[in-house]
């Protein structure tokens, strides 16, 4: 019974986030913009970061998708915003990692909301959702300063 109300939990905040995104909407200033799509599902999500001294001092993301899609950018954008580019970096990794059924003890905590995304990974196809706008975040951090739009290309693991 336990199991139960914590997947409901699970289902309960990925709605929520779905509901009401945060960090939705369009940067003033942006040091780096990101278009990615994912072909095989149609999720398209585009990400505007503004990085100041290697630190994303803001985050907002755009596009259309599935809820699991638009709630794992929404929990993104919460757990980058005010890190180094280092940290993200290595909270892009703990979360890929994640959604892949690894176990994630290291630096779990540091991506809030979205562990609760770990049971994507029993539903292989649904982790091209969960992960569109951590890739969109990694290419946005590693291309600074450069407007990208592209397909995401997924291998199937």
């Amino acid at each position: 019974m336990a199991l139960s109300r914590l997947d409901n939990l699970y289902r309960q905040v990925i709605l929520d986030h779905t509901a009401h995104p945060k960090n939705k909407g369009v940067l003033d200033v942006a040091t780096s913009q990101i278009e990615l799509n994912n072909p095989t599902c149609g999720d398209v999500i585009q990400l505007q970061l503004q990085i100041e001294d290697q630190v994303i001092k803001d985050v907002r993301f755009d596009g259309h998708g599935c809820s699991i899609s638009m709630a794992s950018a929404s929990m993104m954008t919460d757990a980058i915003k005010g890190k180094t580019e280092k940290e993200a970096i290595e909270t892009i990794a703990t979360f890929l990692e994640l959604v892949q059924g690894e176990d994630v003890k290291e630096n779990k905590k540091a991506l809030g909301d979205a562990q609760m995304l770990a049971g994507v990974a029993k539903f292989p196809a649904r982790i091209k959702c969960a992960t569109l706008a951590w890739k969109a975040l990694e290419r946005g951090i590693i291309e600074e300063n450069e407007t990208i739009v592209d397909e995401v290309k997924h291998t199937d693991d």
